[in-house]
């Protein structure tokens, strides 16, 4: 494992001449003194604006998240089937911003549009793990069936109650996910509290933007108190009563997108001999400089998060520090954990200029606090000797090689995550992947959107797969990918 370790460092540090860590801000401090200005002193918006933006985005989440979590449920029934595998596989590989890019192409910024792209990313994630949930689950009632039982009666009768309380426990995770996502649709249009947020942030007006600042932090921060299973059914109401899910479709425009906008553009007039110099025009130009910048960006950020998760956990562990740092240090991650990536991107281009520093810091500050929190907890749970050694001797004698695997397990998982929100956060300028999609998205240029999109996917596959097949030869556990 510290061999795997190394190698990744190693190629950190190889990408470190291509990746762009300047700062091109003016002045940083300035700007950094006025946003925590603005954070300390918010400025109470209209309130009914507030409440609005907050109902839509737990409206956009629920929905999408349910619907999510039933077409994932369909899925993992079937997941055994090699096709069904790699269906979820695509579902989950293109981001749901990138979804949401495509739908209001189709759906224009509506309800639907906002729940459809979170929903289909989300259906792959939950296949995934209800369909390992139920492969890992104890054989024995399945086997003492009779012959010829149908799949709908294994599953309502055997998966669904022996997995139950492991899939609400992760149904619950992804809501809080699934807000984080709702609130990030804000920023290319849909009226959540992103929407004010990067309006309220690009004209520097930091102490308007506080106050949805704090609720978005305080509505996930404070999920485990307000999620109880009793009210989801009236939350789910109250969602589809908010925020219609039925509109109508432009069946002609739907029709024209996939067959006529998506279809590269030689082929649209029979020229198939122009399809391959289409094909490596858009290579040269697009997808090889995409695809370099997204893997320095996520090895980059790889490393930071690393580095963060491994600094931070003892913080938030009874055997480190006392009870007034340990509470600053768990509100620290959970702040962290709260705020999607694109925000604190957002922030950071904001107070340093674009680049790929702000990028990397924002993607190593979420998920470092993810794995710190992980790793904290397997702390508190450990059972040290009696005359086991205290402080930095603690740390790096005992704690650290006890835990080492678990670090492994959940940076190889959070990899696969890093390497998706790489992609999108081109969109805020880096030249990743992103970039390119949502320039082909805003000059109308469909074709080249679709075929990034898939190049994005077919990338997050190839990592997906390249990390699974390291953590079993690393004997790692795949229980990392519930979290």
């Amino acid at each position: 494992m510290v061999h795997s370790s190394l190698l990744f460092l190693l190629l950190a540090l190889l990408c470190l001449p291509w990746a762009d860590l300047s700062v091109t801000a003016l002045d940083p401090w300035h700007e950094l003194s006025r946003l925590g200005t603005g954070l300390l002193l918010p400025a109470p918006p209209e309130a009914g604006t507030l409440l609005s933006a907050l109902a839509n985005t737990l409206a956009f989440a629920l929905q999408g998240v349910a619907l999510g979590a039933v077409l994932g449920l369909g899925l993992a029934a079937g997941y055994r089937l090699p096709w069904v595998r790699r269906l979820a596989a695509a579902l989950r590989a293109v981001h749901e911003l990138f979804w949401a890019l495509l739908f209001i192409q189709l759906l224009g910024l509506t309800a639907p549009a906002g729940v459809l792209a979170i929903a289909l990313p989300y259906a792959g994630t939950f296949a995934k793990i209800y369909g390992e949930l139920f492969e890992e689950a104890d054989p024995a009632p399945e086997q003492a069936l009779a012959p010829g039982i149908g799949g709908l009666s294994r599953l309502l009768f055997i998966q669904l109650p022996l997995c139950w309380r492991q899939m609400a426990t992760y149904t619950g995770y992804r809501l809080e996910c699934g807000i984080r996502s709702s609130a990030v649709l804000g920023f290319i249009g849909l009226p959540t509290l992103g929407y004010h947020l990067e309006s309220l942030l690009r004209q520097g007006y930091y102490h308007e933007a506080a106050s949805f600042f704090y609720a978005l932090v305080l509505i996930i921060a404070t999920i485990k108190w307000w999620l109880r299973p009793r009210l989801v059914p009236l939350y789910l109401l109250a969602a589809l009563l908010w925020l219609p899910p039925l509109a109508g479709l432009d069946w002609a425009l739907m029709v024209r997108f996939f067959t006529e906008d998506i279809v590269p553009a030689p082929l649209r007039v029979g020229d198939w001999a122009g399809l391959w110099p289409w094909l490596g025009a858009l290579w040269r130009g697009q997808v090889a400089p995409g695809l370099f910048n997204t893997l320095v960006l996520a090895l980059l950020a790889l490393v930071v998060t690393a580095l963060l998760a491994l600094a931070w956990f003892p913080a938030i562990s009874r055997r480190f520090g006392n009870p007034a740092s340990r509470t600053l240090s768990h509100g620290w991650l959970v702040l962290m954990r709260s705020l999607p990536e694109y925000l604190l991107a957002f922030i950071g281009m904001l107070l340093l200029g674009p680049g790929m520093l702000p990028a990397m810091l924002a993607l190593g500050l979420h998920n470092g606090a993810i794995i710190a929190h992980l790793l904290g907890h397997h702390l508190n749970g450990l059972v040290l000797r009696e005359d086991a050694p205290r402080g930095v001797n603690l740390y790096l004698f005992e704690v650290l090689p006890r835990l080492y695997r678990a670090f492994m397990a959940y940076s190889l998982y959070r990899f696969e995550n890093l390497i998706r929100e790489t992609a999108i956060l081109g969109m805020l300028g880096i030249p990743t992947l992103g970039f390119f999609i949502d320039s082909a998205f805003s000059e109308f240029r469909f074709d080249r959107a679709m075929a990034l999109l898939l190049v994005c996917a077919g990338l997050n596959i190839l990592v997906d797969a390249l990390a699974r097949r390291l953590r079993r030869r690393l004997h790692l556990s795949s229980r990392a990918e519930v979290l």
